[in-house]
């Protein structure tokens, strides 16, 4: 006798859809970071943070295992799709925040779902963020004030997109996106 899924074909529709939406603000941020780092790299964090909406939207709307994961996946290939030259980036981000963002929701079982669970899952991706992009970024190059804020932004952007996208998550929850879904 088979099982139901975990994840039912309506489910996965719902993480498709937000998905879609999610990987066009994907890609448009992925074009907008080489000219926000080189005119302004303080600022970084904030576009780079924006990479945490299709988890929280998922999540919040949901409330369920693994739609993170795979919106935030569905929202990676949405976003090669107008961006093909960043694809590695866009599954490797889907991978790392999608996979944080599901390992802190299961580390409560999958049963905490107020609010500030989704900010402390956003200030540890912030802090992920932070120490990758440091490297990667060679940040060290910045003056030591530019540097502060730098860090300040890579830790406060995913906070800040988190607030963003439960906002969303919730407005769409309300208007009963998800009411059919348990």
């Amino acid at each position: 006798m088979a099982t139901a899924s975990r994840l039912s074909t309506r489910v996965l529709l719902i993480c498709a859809a937000i998905g879609v939406a999610t990987g066009l603000l994907g890609a448009l941020a992925g074009y907008v970071s080489a000219p926000v780092w080189a005119v302004l790299p303080i600022v970084y964090g904030l576009v780079l943070g924006s990479h945490v909406v299709p988890g929280v939207i998922a999540q919040e709307m949901l409330r369920l295992p693994w739609v993170a994961l795979v919106t935030h996946g569905v929202a990676a290939l949405v976003a090669s799709a107008f961006a093909p030259q960043w694809i590695g980036r866009y599954l490797g981000t889907a991978l790392l925040i999608g996979g944080l963002q599901e390992g802190i929701a299961a580390l409560a079982r999958y049963r905490i779902w107020q609010r500030w669970r989704f900010f402390l899952s956003g200030g540890i991706v912030g802090v992920v963020l932070a120490v990758a992009m440091g490297f990667a970024l060679d940040a060290g190059t910045l003056q030591p004030w530019a540097l502060v804020v730098f860090y300040a932004l890579l830790v406060l952007g995913p906070i800040l997109w988190t607030a963003a996208g439960l906002a969303l998550g919730a407005s769409l929850r309300r208007a009963g996106v998800a009411r059919a879904v348990r």
